[in-house]
């Protein structure tokens, strides 16, 4: 592996944009994924215990290149937003936004601009990429990714008057936003965790409807039955948990003294 180097700021409209993108096993589709990436300020690659060259190719792709054992989409995020952090304090990029993205390819990396215009305008703290109100594949997202979801974005609505469609990896939320939001969450439960804080925090949110292809191999989550079982069960506990914590936390305001 070559040695890490973050990149000059760009002279382009996404120097201040840094992109984290966790992968396991991607080393087909990732050189896809950093082809179709317009320049950012920089794109960090969290390898997650990896088997194959995923680590290999994005440091040939001009990668930044970390390495997290523990397994699970939520600790490879954070992994990367360690990073980032590492990088910030080092003054080695100073980002104004944070995009997330899958390995897989089936998010459309040249739709970039789509999740990025709207904070970069002002208009919005969180953006987050709606498959299912955009183009999408035949066969891209299994049925119980789509009932999953729209169960999912029905009790957000129904629980913190969060108005989304979809839980998409494709999002990009401003730095200072993501980091007062102080994600934890290590698996499964990443993406609904965000939502909800943004919610509760009463982020300016704003969904877009973005590309959705098949994913180059097969998903680790939607592609096994013990993935999506997994996943249902994490999202729907961390529904009901800041839920219950809310209702608590109001009833002891209105309990007299």
């Amino acid at each position: 592996m070559r040695p890490e180097t973050v990149a000059e700021t760009p002279p382009g409209e996404f120097n201040d944009v840094v992109v984290i993108i966790p992968a396991l096993n991607e080393e087909q589709s990732l050189p896809l994924v950093l082809r179709d990436l317009p320049t950012v300020a920089a794109v960090i690659v969290v390898d997650n215990g990896s088997h194959d060259d995923t680590a290999q190719v994005a440091a040939d792709g001009g990668a930044i290149v970390v390495q997290e054992r523990d397994r699970g989409y939520g600790s490879a995020c954070l992994c990367g937003m360690q990073k980032l952090a590492d990088l910030t304090a080092g003054e080695s990029v100073a980002p104004n936004i944070v995009v997330f993205m899958d390995a897989d390819y089936s998010d459309h990396p040249d739709e970039l601009s789509l999740v990025v215009d709207p904070i970069r305008q002002e208009a919005t703290d969180f953006v987050i990429g709606s498959r299912l109100t955009g183009h999408r594949e035949s066969g891209a997202m299994p049925p119980q990714s789509i009932y999953g979801n729209k169960l999912a974005c029905f009790l957000m609505w129904l629980l913190f008057r969060g108005r989304h469609t979809d839980l998409g990896p494709f999002r990009a939320i401003r730095y200072e936003a993501l980091k007062q939001l102080r994600m934890v969450d290590r698996n499964f439960g990443w993406t609904v965790e965000m939502q909800i804080k943004a919610a509760k925090q009463k982020l300016r949110t704003v969904e877009v409807p973005v590309s959705y292809r098949r994913r180059v191999g097969v998903s680790k989550i939607s592609g096994t039955v013990s993935g999506t079982i997994k996943a249902g069960y994490k999202i729907l506990y961390l529904i009901a948990k800041y839920g219950l914590l809310d209702r608590q936390v109001a009833e002891s305001v209105d309990e007299p003294e």
